[in-house]
């Protein structure tokens, strides 16, 4: 999708479609005045009548208003205070009503509406966000597509800081495009979507830039540096184990931020067997895994001046004759040992030891991103990613930079008591707790190797996909993500 920036008075405007906003009470906003100005009190008239409601986020479409130049006229109820969601709502509501026209392009003049405590940087980057989110559809495997839409244009008008406004367009599509990649990953079937897949993936994306280099650690080198855990998950599956290592780097010798992503392409729980149903969704066990190559993809266009490292543990999770089986006793790259009491927990056995391999670097901090724990989900839902860590100050930065973008996270304890539940009789750990507090202990069980450096965990379990018929990845937490990395790169 194209995106840019104007001026001009919107009744000059040659367009399919200018985008206004109205106050309750059908008070016309600034912009929608000269428009009922122009076309001698035709919005008023229209509104008069009822047809839309101070709802916030419903919208009126028009057609042929007088006086105007463009082709429509779609009105969007605003309310009066608008917070970061409703702003999100209302941005929403009016492409989706766009995408139900035959509409290709629009101006949009909802940016400048007052948003509490926000400026117009932010109001681009969520508008463009937003407008390429919803406008998202995935259906390159249909013979004919179904999405009905031919939008493929939107123009944000402004009335002052347009520098300002067309440097947060131009960031903002940078980012949306990271987002969906990491969609397009993570929807792809898992018959195309192999380990194999992302390190080819992985290769083609850092032939783009300069400052961006890939290895990848195939199965006999991974059984030379000892990780024991990840082999051990992929040894039921044909398919081979990859670790994918995408280096960026633009900051000098500073330290770098990594970031892990558990690459389960798909997880069918091995001996400790899923149940059938739903069992296509995981496909979507990658999804922190596509989320470290779309966050990659969109630091490099960006050309942010940090140091930043992604690593991939790669694996599908089959049973067969050569499956791990409950029980069984695996020593990892840290050394420690594990009882894998049930297959199906899987996800912390790759990440274990990509975790230690990570210190390796010696980073500034590592970030892991996960879709760890069906508990995660009966606790948070869909609507915040699980956060836990042993760093109170990388924390913190996670839950702001959440807050910003709207693709938030809540904070969990890592209390030392839980770790009593991952107790094993034959080795130094088990890899499950039990059912109490399960997102808290499989955190516990990262945390074991994680203790060189500052480390946070990122469980989105929940966020990381929807099912049923509206089924698609959302791209999470590739917003977090970014703008955490954007506020590095300003302090540094």
């Amino acid at each position: 999708m194209e995106f840019n920036i104007k001026s001009g008075l919107p009744e000059k405007q040659r367009t399919a479609c200018i985008i206004v906003g109205v106050h309750a009470n059908h008070k016309l906003l600034d912009i929608a005045k000269k428009i009922d100005g122009v076309s001698k009190g035709y919005l008023s008239s229209i509104l008069k009548q009822g047809d839309l409601t101070d709802k916030q986020g419903q919208t009126l479409l028009l057609h042929k208003v007088p006086g105007t130049f463009a082709e429509r006229v779609l009105l969007v109820s605003c309310g009066n205070e608008i917070d970061d969601n409703q702003y999100r709502k209302i941005i929403t509501n009016a492409v989706k009503a766009l995408l139900k026209t035959g509409t290709k392009e629009a101006v949009c003049y909802l940016t400048n509406l007052d948003v509490t405590g926000r400026d117009i940087d932010w109001k681009i980057k969520q508008a463009v966000e937003i407008t390429q989110a919803t406008a998202y559809s995935f259906d390159q495997f249909k013979t004919k597509s179904d999405d009905g839409h031919s939008f493929n244009k939107m123009v944000f008008g402004i009335s002052s800081k347009r520098d300002i406004a067309k440097q947060a367009c131009q960031d903002a599509k940078k980012i949306s495009d990271g987002i969906n990649l990491t969609k397009d990953l993570a929807n792809l079937p898992s018959n195309v979507c192999t380990p194999s897949y992302l390190a080819d993936q992985s290769k083609d994306l850092a032939k783009l830039h300069k400052n961006l280099t890939c290895k990848v650690l195939e199965k006999a080198q991974l059984k030379k540096e000892g990780m024991n855990t990840l082999l051990a998950v992929a040894q039921g599956s044909s398919e081979l184990p990859k670790l994918i290592t995408l280096e960026y780097k633009n900051g000098g010798k500073t330290a770098p931020i990594v970031l892990v992503g558990k690459g389960v392409t798909f997880d069918s729980g091995g001996i400790s067997i899923k149940p059938s149903a739903k069992m296509d969704e995981m496909k979507y066990d990658m999804c922190g895994a596509a989320s470290v190559l779309g966050t990659i993809a969109a630091v490099a266009e960006l050309q942010l001046p940090i140091n930043v490292v992604g690593i991939i543990p790669s694996v599908e999770n089959m049973p067969s004759g050569t499956a791990t089986k409950p029980g069984d006793i695996v020593t990892s790259l840290s050394g420690q040992t594990v009882e894998i009491l049930n297959t199906d927990a899987e996800g912390r056995l790759i990440l274990c030891d990509a975790l230690t391999y990570a210190a390796k670097y010696k980073p500034k901090v590592v970030i892991d991103i996960a879709t760890l724990t069906g508990a995660c989900v009966i606790a948070l839902g869909g609507h915040a990613t699980g956060l836990l860590g042993n760093d109170e100050t990388l924390i913190q930065d996670l839950l702001k930079a959440g807050e910003y973008t709207g693709d938030r996270a809540w904070q969990l304890p890592l209390w030392d008591i839980y770790q009593e539940q991952l107790e094993s009789p034959f080795a130094d750990m088990a890899n499950i707790g039990g059912r109490e507090g399960g997102t808290i202990t499989a955190a516990c069980f990262l945390s074991r190797f994680t203790e060189k450096y500052q480390w946070a965990h990122l469980d989105i379990a929940g966020t990381a996909w929807v099912g049923g018929k509206k089924k698609g990845a959302t791209g999470r937490s590739v917003s977090l993500l970014i703008q955490y990395l954007l506020d590095c790169s300003s302090k540094s």
